[in-house]
């Protein structure tokens, strides 16, 4: 049985669509248990989509140095959920690598905020299956 990941006042939350991941319990969790979720380096140009827009002005103060955070979407396919200014950065300053944590479905799933985003993911996953 699905239970929402609780949201706490100060949590960032990143949605993408209708799948709202807490990025605050995420991160606290990696934390905790870093060798589940163990870092990797990724070729920036192979998760760096060009984004519409960044705030230019918080561009200065990004510190590539911080892991982006990756989430399996679909079978095999991962979107950044956490580290777009930190890719953008990093894409201009042509740097190859970047540090990432990947997340396939049963890690991130359980990070999903409602109980809609969940019902809804599960059908979006199963659609991919097919």
């Amino acid at each position: 049985m699905f239970k929402p990941c609780p949201v706490d006042i100060e949590d960032e939350i990143y949605p993408n669509g209708i799948f709202e991941f807490n990025i605050t319990k995420i991160i606290d969790y990696i934390q905790k248990n870093p060798d589940s979720i163990p870092l990797e380096s990724v070729l920036v140009t192979d998760v760096y989509n060009g984004f519409s827009s960044v705030n230019e002005s918080y561009m200065e103060d990004v510190k590539i140095s911080r892991p982006i955070i990756l989430a399996e979407i679909a079978p095999g396919q991962y979107n950044v959920i956490d580290g777009n200014h930190r890719l953008e950065k990093a894409y201009r300053m042509g740097i190859k690598n970047i540090q990432a944590h990947r997340l396939n479905v049963n890690q991130h799933i359980k990070f999903l905020i409602s109980k809609k985003a969940y019902t809804t993911y599960i059908e979006y996953w199963n659609s991919k299956l097919k």
